[in-house]
């Protein structure tokens, strides 16, 4: 059995959990989320916290018991205190501004680049920064995954769009023979 998933799950005093018809939802805050549970793994609420624990003993919910754990873990932390993702830009002529629900970029496409914002973000723009927060860690981090993959940074010059505590690892580049 998973290590994360021996100890009960400590509920903030700001959350709320509840577990109804094979879902479990988290309640806090910052707003609430919902996820739904597989048949092989139990949650149950008591004072001491959340427990999660495996209802057969197959290989399949012993690999399951620990992820879901981690899941009820990050719902709560969204839920109290939030997740925050950073970008930043690099490039001559690369930019981005957010303009009610859209994300426009200028990536030295030929085009424009628009994204719409996800219900439940909050996006804040700087001249090379952009600042991702929201209370799902998931959406947060699947977000700031899509709008990295539009640019990736390359490794000679760096440019593109990185995480703030990215390192990219420079090539060298030609020499004179």
């Amino acid at each position: 059995m998973s290590r994360l998933a021996k100890r009960p799950i400590q509920i903030p005093k700001a959350a709320e959990v509840t577990i109804s018809g094979g879902t479990i939802a988290v309640k806090g805050p910052k707003g609430t989320l919902v996820k739904p549970m597989h048949r092989l793994i139990a949650v149950e609420v008591s004072p001491e916290g959340v427990q999660v624990s495996r209802k057969g003993a197959s290989r399949e919910s012993q690999a399951l018991v620990g992820t879901y754990a981690s899941h009820v873990r990050n719902m709560l932390t969204g839920v109290t205190e939030g997740y925050t993702k950073k970008l930043l830009i690099e490039g001559v002529g690369y930019k981005w501004d957010v303009a009610g629900k859209t994300l426009n970029l200028a990536l030295g496409f030929s085009h424009p680049v628009k994204m719409s914002i996800p219900e439940g973000l909050a996006l804040a723009a700087d001249r090379a920064s952009l600042t991702i927060t929201g209370f799902d860690k998931e959406l947060v981090g699947q977000f700031a995954a899509n709008v990295r993959a539009l640019k990736v940074p390359e490794p000679y010059k760096g440019k593109g769009i990185r995480y703030d505590n990215e390192v990219i690892l420079r090539k060298q580049g030609k020499k004179a023979a």
